[in-house]
């Protein structure tokens, strides 16, 4: 309880001895506005502590420790350990929710038909859109384990109407669209799958088409920021990295495209809009 009271977790009443939850302690409750807790779940997981306790290594190799430690790719793993893939897909709604709710209102719509969610968990960043645009219709594109997830929330929001929950791999692919969401994935791979995600992107597309990147645009060096860190986090689990913007510009252009908007959603948030060059 001293420890939890140092972190204000809690605080201590001295007069009687007591203690009581603080505003930073009711994140990890289920349910609660922006609740953290299955985040917290997922980050101390075996499928995050274990390849972190070979970061040395993981440094020293400029390499992913998963296959060391879990005995197979991260994704790979989530999906032979339903429960720990389905506390991952929840941990990512907790992570992405308030930077997507600050997200949708920037996104221009006009034109827009059919959004595709590449690699969207339990579709939090479609199904926001869908809630904001009645005319709308989603694709939730994802791995077969995520899809009953995906699913369970649409008929929870009461849009399951209105999306279709597609199973496939980003890297075949992928559904015909208008605007394509890519959410906290490219930050998991190297140069050459981004590129290869990029440009099946931008093949699938209708005429006009565009994508929207919601990733962490890295500071400059010694400025302070948690991107840094989970730049760490993606070289102990990833192939990936987190980027600046020259970077993902240089992505881009690789892929035949370009972009024409950068925009700070929540820091160190940012939406990366990108067209056809």
């Amino acid at each position: 309880m001293r420890a939890a009271a140092s972190l204000g977790l809690v605080s201590y009443n001295s007069s009687n001895a007591t203690y009581a939850g603080t505003p930073l302690l009711e994140t990890l409750r289920e349910g609660a506005h922006n609740s953290l807790r299955e985040l917290a779940l997922a980050l101390t997981a075996p499928g995050h502590w274990l390849p972190w306790g070979n970061l040395t290594r993981a440094i020293r190799e400029g390499q992913a420790q998963t296959q060391e430690t879990l005995g197979a790719d991260i994704f790979t793993y989530l999906g032979g350990h339903p429960d720990e893939g389905g506390l991952f897909s929840a941990a990512m709604t907790n992570l992405s929710s308030p930077v997507i709710r600050e997200a949708v209102p920037l996104i221009d719509m006009q034109g827009v038909h059919t959004v595709v969610d590449v690699g969207g968990a339990n579709g939090a960043f479609v199904l926001e859109l869908l809630a904001a645009n009645p005319t709308l219709h989603g694709i939730l594109f994802d791995l077969p384990h995520v899809i009953p997830g995906a699913e369970s929330e649409a008929k929870q929001r009461g849009l399951f109407d209105r999306i279709s929950c597609v199973a496939g791999d980003f890297f075949d692919n992928l559904p015909a669209g208008d605007l394509y969401l890519l959410k906290f994935i490219l930050h998991d791979w190297d140069d050459s799958a981004c590129t290869e995600i990029l440009n099946n992107c931008r093949r699938a597309m209708n005429p006009g088409g565009r994508i929207v990147v919601l990733d962490i645009l890295l500071p400059g060096v010694g400025e302070p920021g948690v991107g840094t860190l989970m730049d760490m986090n993606m070289l102990a689990l990833c192939p990936g990295q987190e980027r600046d913007l020259a970077e993902f510009d240089r992505l881009f252009a690789s892929a035949g495209l370009r972009r024409t908007n950068a925009t700070l959603v929540q820091s160190p948030y940012h939406a990366l809009e990108v067209v056809a060059s």
